[in-house]
């Protein structure tokens, strides 16, 4: 195995363990997901519910308690996979950084971070969507965890950027919270009527909540809203790329540089 295979191995395995550290995000996927959505297979009306699904252009009416069902899917992917991000990612920051300053790559670091979080983030979706198929058929499951996937891949990197730039751990954990709950309210068309109007195609959870739903209740493939959530991934893991860079650069020779200019 070359050098940097291994340093890559290495960095994934240190990623990886990590994840299994936090357990408190593992009993989240375990009870979690299949209590919230048993108590919305209990509590929430079936309904009919009508509204327009944009991905498709057609106007759907559907068990309301099913479509509330998939959005609370797509809500428990995001905020479980957004935390275990940001936590893994804030609380190996100090780490990470004696290991770029001992010239480990931060390239590494933070492909190992990517490989970590797609390893977890399929095999919660494939979790979620086993748990909604026990309630009810949708028409397409494999696109509906395909479409959770995207989901948690979204948050995830919001959750590795938020790691990389923010100093609180309470802070980041808010956010986290705070914008996916808003996030899943504004694109269900039962808590907000209005899902349908332009602006929110521009919030994270669109495009997986679009393919979700399509996946659900239709035999359509939403093909450009595939792409939203992994787009949406990249952006944040670029950003979050960058404070990683300034969080874990070598202060030292920072001020040497200046002290220099002096």
């Amino acid at each position: 195995m070359s050098r940097a295979r291994s340093r890559l191995a290495t960095a994934v395995g240190f990623a990886l363990l990590e994840h299994a550290r936090n357990r408190f995000a593992l009993v989240l996927v375990v009870f979690y997901i299949p209590l919230w959505l048993t108590l919305e297979h209990w509590f929430v009306t079936s309904d009919p519910a009508t509204f327009l699904l944009r991905a498709t252009g057609a106007r759907l009416t559907v068990d309301g308690g099913h479509l509330t069902m998939v959005s609370g899917a797509v809500n428990t992917v995001t905020l479980i996979v957004g935390f275990m991000m940001f936590m893994t990612t804030f609380k190996s920051l100090a780490f990470d950084t004696r290991l770029v300053l001992a010239g480990y790559p931060r390239f590494h670091l933070l492909i190992a971070k990517v490989v970590a979080m797609t390893l977890a983030a399929g095999l919660i979706a494939g979790y979620a969507t086993a748990v909604v198929c026990y309630y009810w058929d949708p028409v397409q499951p494999d696109l509906l965890a395909i479409g959770l996937f995207t989901a948690a891949v979204a948050y995830g990197g919001i959750g590795i950027l938020l790691g990389a730039f923010l100093r609180s751990e309470l802070a980041g954990m808010f956010v986290i919270i705070m914008v996916s709950l808003l996030d899943t309210m504004l694109q269900n068309p039962i808590s907000n009527p209005a899902a349908s109007k332009d602006g929110v195609n521009l919030l994270p959870e669109y495009g997986p909540t679009q393919v979700s739903v399509a996946a659900g209740f239709t035999h359509s493939v939403p093909w450009e809203q595939l792409l939203l959530g992994p787009l949406w991934f990249a952006g944040a893991w670029l950003l979050g790329t960058a404070a990683f860079h300034l969080r874990t650069r070598d202060h030292r020779q920072v001020l040497r540089t200046a002290a220099a200019r002096v």
